[in-house]
């Protein structure tokens, strides 16, 4: 019987590859043909439509997957803005900070994410706001953005990472004890997972303390399918393989099933507690997210269902966990791989809070750690900022053209075109950041005074920018330089093998293949 499936599979992905094949060439002859004769549809004047070079098709992502951002980084090298062949429509790649502006800025309304990416993300994130346009997006955003700018959750925010990285460096000294190596990157998930629990929504997960064994479950379940979901950018056949539940989809089916049931049941969970008075009370002065979107839910029960909750909670764990760890992750990378400027930071961390005397404890040392404290880590913040230069959380960001365009490099999109911007590719392009492009220099980022500089949002594309940009930047910096200041001002990294390849792993976000293994002794 499984043969059989195979089979049948085999000889469908066939027949989509000599279709794909079928409608490329005829698609290519359209566009040979509207470049030539006069385009009435848009009533232009006679203009003729230009379309970027072509780099190939969507089966070279497909062969490069697992290198796929540095193979898209070896093709904005040659073009700055390329087009790939795909079934049904092109695909259109850029690290242009011009274009960027006009996609996510001047012309955002046109850009958008469309039924495709809809599509592709709708099992995993539903109608959360990385997923949809329109209103359910601004719904999403205005809601959150009242959230993020409350001083409350802003003073809450800074005592769950300040205890969060008390308990990981306190696992991390008993690792140094007992001489072992341990997967740094797998740490930070578990941590950032609890942050954004508590943050978000109230819950304690107990992620890194491997207490909370159905939150672990779901960890992994979550991770697991944000990697299936990715896959479907180039697997051609997936609405097969779901129809059939076969392969790879029958795996996201499984694990999708694993976090709807832990969600639904904390969503129902924190139901029971706000219908008790004086708990709903203490909720709401902490100004958790999901306890807002439920007070909203009174205001509209028939549009906030418990779904769209559910959607709205896992799209904030990818902007809350994911995208926080594997920064945190790179960085640390980079320590091991430069040990002097490990070194620097150190010494920026011991001098700032030279104030807080002797701190005979991790605990004690965290809690002194104010957000006033950690702003003055300049040296710091730009050696995370030049690690999200090359190392960006999201490593492409893909919109839908919504009607037919024209580009600020003069090249024509058409409605339906997927138009994706490059921020592993521009981090590595020395047309945007000078010769030293590729090398890992903080100081980049500092000016005579030593103080942090700041660059054009459509050059550094990490935190996005225009009406998208990321609400949670500076959750996201302040998560990141309190984790670093307790690590570094009692512990040295350095890599388990020095000779084994660090790669990443192709995905939503730009996570380490196989973690990040490293040993850490006192300071």
């Amino acid at each position: 019987m499984e043969f059989s499936s195979q089979l049948v599979v085999s000889l469908l992905l066939l027949a989509a590859a000599l279709i794909f094949l079928l409608l490329s060439s005829w698609r290519s002859l359209r566009i040979n043909t509207t470049n030539t004769n006069n385009d009435d549809d848009n009533n232009n004047n006679n203009k003729k439509r230009r379309y970027h070079p072509v780099a190939g098709t969507i089966f070279h992502h497909l062969l490069n997957f697992n290198r796929l951002h540095d193979y898209s980084t070896s093709q904005a090298r040659r073009h700055k803005t390329y087009r790939l062949l795909a079934p049904f429509r092109h695909e259109v790649y850029t690290a242009d900070p011009a274009n960027i502006e006009y996609i996510l800025q001047t012309n955002f309304s046109n850009y958008g994410k469309g039924e495709y990416n809809y599509s592709l993300m709708k099992d995993l994130l539903g109608d959360g706001i990385f997923a949809v346009d329109g209103q359910k997006w601004k719904h999403q955003r205005n809601v959150a953005s009242f959230e993020f700018s409350g001083r409350v959750l802003r003073d809450y925010s800074c005592l769950t990472f300040r205890s969060n990285a008390a308990k990981l460096a306190l696992l991390i000294s008993n690792a140094v004890r007992s001489e072992q190596i341990f997967d740094i990157q797998d740490l930070f998930m578990r941590s950032t997972m609890d942050s954004i629990f508590q943050l978000a929504f109230g819950v304690e997960l107990n992620c890194l303390s491997g207490s909370f064994e159905e939150g672990s479950r779901f960890a992994k379940a979550f991770d697991d399918s944000s990697t299936l979901i990715v896959w479907r950018y180039v697997d051609i056949s997936w609405k097969i393989k779901k129809f059939l539940n076969i392969g790879c989809e029958a795996i996201l089916r499984r694990r999708l099933e694993v976090v709807n049931d832990f969600v639904y049941k904390m969503i129902l969970s924190k139901i029971e507690c706000m219908s008790k008075q004086h708990e709903a009370m203490d909720v709401r002065s902490k100004g958790d997210i999901l306890s807002r979107f439920l007070i909203e839910s009174e205001k509209d029960p028939e549009n906030i269902t418990h779904q769209y909750l559910r959607d709205i909670i896992l799209n904030f764990i990818i902007a809350g966990k994911d995208t926080t760890a594997v920064s945190l992750s790179w960085f640390f990378y980079i320590l091991c791989k430069h040990p002097s400027i490990e070194e620097r930071v150190a010494q920026e961390v011991e001098v700032t809070t030279k104030e807080f005397g002797i701190c005979t404890s991790i605990d004690e040392f965290s809690a002194k750690l104010t957000e006033e404290t950690i702003n003055k880590m300049q040296y710091l913040h730009a050696a995370l900022t030049e690690t999200l230069r090359m190392y960006p959380a999201v490593p492409l960001d893909p919109k839908i053209c919504l009607s037919d365009d024209t580009l600020p490099d003069g090249y024509d999109v058409r409605k339906g075109d997927l138009v994706v911007y490059m921020p592993y590719a521009m981090g590595r392009l020395k047309s945007i950041w000078g010769d030293d492009a590729e090398n890992f220099r903080p100081e980049r980022w500092l000016n005579r005074d030593g103080n942090f500089s700041h660059e054009s949002p459509f050059k550094f594309t990490a935190f996005q920018a225009g009406p998208r940009i990321c609400l949670g930047k500076e959750f996201a910096y302040r998560q990141m330089k309190i984790f670093a200041a307790v690590l570094l001002h009692f512990f040295r990294f350095r890599l388990s093998d020095e000779e084994k390849p660090v790669n990443y792993k192709t995905m939503m976000t730009l996570q380490i293949d196989n973690g990040l293994h490293v040993q850490a002794s006192h300071r």
